[in-house]
């Protein structure tokens, strides 16, 4: 009976949307409509009411973009006479509906998402079998010590855990290879991590061939193991020591649960963050997704794998042939083909892992660039619309994740789009300056407003817009590519821990500086023209706006392409955890105040140690996290500075067996507290107006940043000095 309340009271919601849309009224009309919308979602947001007045805000806010729609195929695109307005016009109208669609599947999604559970641990009491897999390609031995150490140290009865290194690195097939330098490399890796997973007393694996990428080698991993459940990480995602115990129990509740997902938490910052300096003020891009989407995903029972950070069922993998491997992105194929066959997935909203991210702004595009040719394999291959097992709520929320890959195109068009009038005098777009105040801003506004409303303190504005446009110049051809022959993309491992030494302009630059010019020409003829053609200043001024704010997305992405040299090889994270600190036998108590995977920064409270010198070998003495254990951790002094009563320390590790990082990673990565804390401390709502200035302000400085790198890298080499120092 319920239901079908719902669907009336929902097909009645529907009809009074449609009959608003396309209620015939003036322009006048229409102008003091929007402005009312406006200024009462304005109101409910400043009164922060949540609940169903949220809903009301987002309905008021759908009427609006519905009839924008509505005019905007009734009375805005070009006749069909007119090819060459018509073709671009119709590219444009094509482009604006892909965003009314996303933003309408976005409303379905997350509109109310499930609140984030509970936690777990301290109730578990059943403890099925877990096997841990931890995937390897290319990895060094270091950053697989820490990710195998922090796995084997996860708070689990030892008799129930069993943690596979599963390296494609060392196959039979690498080290036959005919070449022999790389035959060679392959022999040695696979000797040297053997002896690194004895050390760590963890299972080494390996296979005979390379076949399908990171689907065939986790499916091997399945062959030779029996746990009840499954953990998957990257080889650069190592968890916090209660992940097992926040995640296990959902499988003992629900027999036809297949997935528990967690969030992906990153250490480090990704290229736009560096070179933007906004890693410790604003959230992070997968913030938006993990923070608010997969919750939403999660209410419709379609929350997806995301490659790691997850716990699976074994049984709900056997019944469906292991991890699926059609696709470039393994992940979300597999839990496609789980959803379909009937099984259950949960989002537990906690980051229980931290990992790294590429550091140089090719990585980053090189990793995006699988995961949108993959979404597109899937979106060719599986069709998630009309795949067959499927609800209809899932079969949105598939949509939705796969379409979205799309934005290159669309994106596109917006770019170019102002260029076709300023530069061709194409009509594109036949529509007044009246016509646009009332319906094309009252839509931009409300569309803002909407995704405040969505995704606030997960997403500020323009940022999204933004990253966007970073990916579209070099993911375009990427996703045409596979468009064209979706068999051709091949897995390629994203780069782990890397570093930028000097500040220097990205290898794949170019194209941004020579859209910034182009645009550049265009606000130019944009002057020009209103002087030049003033019955036309209105329409001028609109499509010259548009350029312009086009021009500052542009120009803010110089300085994401700019990117910073640092000094320290990896992200210090502060803890603040007590220590002693012991050199020559002389012990004294001492804080830990920040640490990253390669060193750490101390006070120790005393001045006997005032004389030390760089370089020399001192030590820590800690209680593990969790645990009365007390641990040894020995260092090498890097640099020293007298504060007072306080002697501030740089040290280095220096890990003589497995056990030593073992004590490396519970100072880093035990404790998922303070990856909880870190992200609530970068979570606020600027809103549109603070938001928007503050975006206008950071896109100033880092356009000029990028013009500098630019001029320094066209300088004569002999002439040319150094780059911008590097920053720690």
């Amino acid at each position: 009976m319920q239901l079908i309340l719902n669907s009336v009271m929902a097909a009645l919601a529907a009809f009074c949307l449609l009959f608003l849309a396309t209620l015939p009224v003036s322009l006048q009309t229409q102008l003091i409509a929007s402005i009312a919308v406006v200024t009462v979602m304005a109101i409910i947001k400043i009164l922060k009411a949540g609940g169903v007045w949220r809903l009301i805000a987002l309905c008021f806010g759908a009427v609006i973009v519905l009839r924008y729609v509505y005019w905007r195929s009734t009375s805005t695109i070009p006749p069909i006479s007119q090819p060459e307005n018509f073709i671009p016009g119709i590219l444009l109208y094509l482009a604006e509906m892909y965003n009314v669609l996303m933003l309408g599947l976005s409303l379905f999604i997350v509109a109310l998402p499930l609140p984030s559970r509970p936690s777990r641990k301290q109730k578990l009491d059943h403890f099925p079998s877990v096997d841990v897999f931890v995937p390897s390609y290319n990895e060094d031995a270091h950053l697989l010590a820490n990710t195998l150490a922090a796995a084997k140290a996860m708070d689990y009865p030892e008799d129930k855990l069993t943690v596979w290194l599963l390296d494609d690195g060392g196959t039979l097939q690498k080290r036959n290879a005919h070449d022999l330098q790389d035959a060679g490399l392959a022999a040695a890796r696979h000797a040297e991590l053997q002896e690194l997973c004895r050390e760590l007393q963890v299972n080494y694996l390996t296979r005979d061939r390379n076949e399908h990428a990171k689907a065939g080698n986790l499916n091997n991993g399945l062959k030779h193991s029996t746990g009840e459940l499954i953990a998957v990480f990257d080889a650069d995602h190592a968890p916090a020591r209660d992940f097992l115990k926040e995640t296990v129990g959902y499988f003992a509740e629900d027999p036809k649960l297949f997935l528990v997902q967690t969030p992906h938490f990153f250490i480090n910052p990704d290229p736009l963050e560096r070179n933007l300096q906004t890693f410790d003020t604003m959230p992070s891009e997968n913030e938006m997704f993990y923070g608010i989407i997969q919750r939403g995903l999660d209410k419709w029972n379609a929350a997806f794998f995301c490659g790691s950070a997850a716990v699976l069922s074994r049984k709900a993998l056997d019944a469906t042939e292991g991890f699926s491997g059609i696709s470039i992105t393994e992940d979300c194929e597999t839990a496609l083909a789980l959803h379909s066959a009937g099984w259950n997935s949960v989002y537990v909203d906690k980051p229980l892992i931290a990992g790294l991210q590429p550091a140089t702004f090719a990585s980053f595009i090189g990793q995006r660039s699988r995961w949108a040719q993959g979404m597109m394999q899937i979106l060719r291959f599986r069709f998630p619309l009309l795949k067959r097992g499927l609800s209809l709520p899932q079969r949105l929320c598939y949509m939705s994740s796969t379409l979205f890959w799309l934005f290159p195109f669309p994106r596109t068009i917006f770019l170019f789009a102002p260029l076709f009038y300023l530069l061709f005098d194409l009509q594109i777009f036949t529509a007044s300056g009246g016509e646009f105040m009332a319906y094309t801003l009252a839509y931009m506004l409300v569309n803002l407003m909407m995704q405040n409303y969505l995704y606030g303190s997960f997403r500020w504005p323009w940022i999204s817009e933004l990253y966007e446009y970073v990916q579209t110049v070099h993911l375009l051809p990427a996703i045409v590519s596979v468009v064209l022959n979706p068999k051709k993309p091949t897995f390629k491992v994203t780069a782990k821990d890397e570093s930028v030494a000097t500040s220097r302009l990205s290898e794949i630059s170019r194209p941004f500086f020579v859209i910034f010019a182009a645009q550049l020409i265009a606000v130019a003829i944009t002057v020009y023209r209103i002087y030049a053609e003033p019955y036309k200043a209105d329409v001028t001024l609109v499509v010259g706006g548009w350029n312009m704010i086009n021009l500052i997305l542009a120009g803010c992405a110089l300085g994401v392409v700019s990117e910073r040299g640092e000094r320290a090889s990896s992200r210090r994270i502060r803890v603040r955890r007590r220590c002693e600190f012991g050199f020559n036998g002389q012990w004294s108590p001492a804080s830990i105040e920040d640490v990253s995977v390669r060193g750490a920064r101390l006070n120790v409270f005393s001045r006997q140690f005032s004389q030390m010198q760089a370089g020399a070998i001192a030590e820590i003495r800690m209680q593990l996290h969790g645990r009365d254990e007390m641990a040894t951790l020995p260092l090498v002094i890097r640099n020293t500075e007298q504060q007072g009563e306080i002697l501030a320390l740089g040290c280095q590790y220096l890990p003589q067996s497995a056990k030593d990082h073992r004590q490396i990673v519970d100072l880093i990565f035990a404790n998922s507290d303070q990856w909880s804390d870190f992200q609530k401390s970068r979570r606020r709502n600027p809103g549109i107006i603070r938001g928007t200035v503050w975006f206008l302000g950071m896109a100033l400085f880092q356009t000029s940043r990028g013009l500098a790198y630019l001029v320094r890298t066209l300088r004569p080499k002999d002439n040319a000095g150094a780059h911008e120092g590097a920053k720690p």
